[in-house]
């Protein structure tokens, strides 16, 4: 059966992330990351944001635009159980899906009213590939989305995993300053698949324009060189 309405792009967010490598597993994760939601000319209209400053916190519906429409599986291996052991597609918030439909709340940081691209939402702690479709915006209402006694699964409790950072000081430097802790923080919540484990290989990932290469080994992460994108 199909839905009796079509899905629309409302929008787009910008991010500092031009690939699906080192993205933040979770929303929120690295929680000084910029985002921003510039909306297509027809939703350009103010009235349809107002309100909004009044709330911190917002959820965006988006589109898994960089998956393969291989169809979907019943079955997935999440990273977090090693890549490995098998669990229910519902059980996961895999982007294999029917529908490859993601979820994300994000921190409301401001919004900008530009003149030629009207309302711009400036959002923090977005896990979003740079110029991911939108589908949908609501805000986040914390006494019905907050639950603190509800039970994460497989997913959880969470580990307070954090890898030690080792970046040069003439390496960081090239990074745009608002954005260097960003960087910092998104290394140290280890952007490498959770089953890999090689200390003598050369990871890449692209942050702010920029190619950022690391090793790690153990608990320590060290970037061995940052390069401008071409």
């Amino acid at each position: 059966m199909n839905l009796p309405f079509p899905i629309k792009i409302i929008a787009h967010i910008r991010t500092d992330f031009a690939e699906k490598f080192g993205i933040p597993r979770q929303s929120g994760i690295v929680e000084h990351l910029q985002g921003t939601i510039v909306f297509e000319p027809e939703y350009r209209n103010p009235d349809a944001l107002r309100g909004m400053e009044d709330f911190s916190h917002l959820w965006l519906l988006w589109n898994f635009s960089e998956v393969p429409q291989k169809g979907w599986s019943p079955m997935v291996r999440p990273p977090r159980l090693g890549g490995n052991a098998k669990v229910g597609v519902f059980a996961t918030r895999s982007p294999f899906r029917p529908n490859p439909i993601g979820l994300s709340c994000v921190k409301l940081d401001w919004i900008e009213y530009h003149p030629t691209l009207g309302p711009v939402i400036h959002v923090l702690g977005a896990d979003l590939m740079d110029n991911t479709p939108i589908i949908d915006i609501k805000p986040y209402l914390p006494h019905a989305d907050c639950h603190p006694d509800a039970l994460s699964g497989f997913a959880g409790p969470v580990e307070q995993y954090s890898l030690e950072v080792s970046v040069p000081k003439h390496l960081l430097q090239k990074i745009p300053v608002q954005k260097q802790t960003s960087l910092q923080q998104v290394l140290a919540h280890d952007p490498r698949p959770s089953y890999h484990n090689d200390p003598d290989r050369i990871y890449g990932m692209t942050f702010a324009g920029f190619e950022v290469r690391f090793t790690v080994n153990g608990q320590l992460l060290t970037v061995c060189d940052i390069t401008a994108c071409p």
